[in-house]
């Protein structure tokens, strides 16, 4: 589980999944308290935090910029305790959308300044397939056919003071007609467009993490398609 925290992403291992090529410039293990805000840089490991040490940790990375920081791992024999307690923190709501493609290219749509793929909140009863159907088609105004699902993605944001954690499921897709493709103004998607993968990636560098991070899990489905 990967968590963007302030678009700082956050992962929660067992000592297992833990790779033994990754290298941490800071470590610390079961710790009594958080490390002063100057220590934390490059990529840092907590061992077996307690819930007084994950409370202080989510609240560093939501209010502090954390310039030199690069990512967070905890690791815990009881990882699933240690997610459900994160999550505890949070209101949490779910999300779908797509990565679309036509031929090579890649559907794109541009929302408060930065670059995005389409997405939205569940409606009532739907599932997450209908979900990110639903969701692409009316924010692009196309047809699109539902392919495998790519993987989720979790991240964080304040609203009305409320701290909120959005899970998405992402999934494939084909696009079926853009004919009358038109970005969903009343969203605030400002525009939208075809890019080929040199201009997708140039276009992630203005975006989120976690889009970032979804794209190259997209290319690990597809990777004869965009190396060839």
């Amino acid at each position: 589980m990967k968590i963007f925290v302030n678009d700082k992403p956050l992962d929660v291992l067992t000592p297992r999944e833990l790779s033994k090529d990754k290298v941490f410039e800071c470590v610390y293990d079961r710790p009594i308290d958080m490390p002063a805000t100057c220590d934390f840089h490059d990529d840092v490991l907590i061992v077996e935090p307690s819930h007084d040490i994950l409370i202080k940790l989510l609240y560093l990375l939501r209010t502090r910029k954390l310039k030199h920081l690069d990512s967070v791992t905890i690791v815990a024999e009881d990882k699933k305790e240690v997610k459900d307690f994160i999550k505890s923190r949070f209101l949490v709501i779910k999300a779908a959308g797509g990565v679309v493609t036509k031929g090579k290219d890649i559907l794109f749509i541009h929302r408060l300044g930065k670059w995005d793929l389409p997405k939205g909140k569940f409606d009532k009863g739907e599932t997450p397939e209908q979900c990110a159907v639903r969701e692409v088609e009316e924010e692009c105004n196309i047809k699109v056919k539902l392919g495998p699902e790519i993987c989720k993605t979790w991240h964080t944001y304040t609203h009305n003071r409320k701290s909120i954690l959005k899970k998405t499921y992402w999934y494939a897709m084909e696009n079926l007609d853009d004919s009358k493709m038109a970005p969903q103004k009343e969203e605030g998607i400002e525009d939208i467009r075809w890019l080929t993968h040199h201009e997708a990636k140039t276009a992630l560098v203005n975006s989120y993490p976690s889009m970032r991070f979804l794209y190259k899990k997209f290319l690990k489905m597809v990777p004869r398609v965009y190396t060839s």
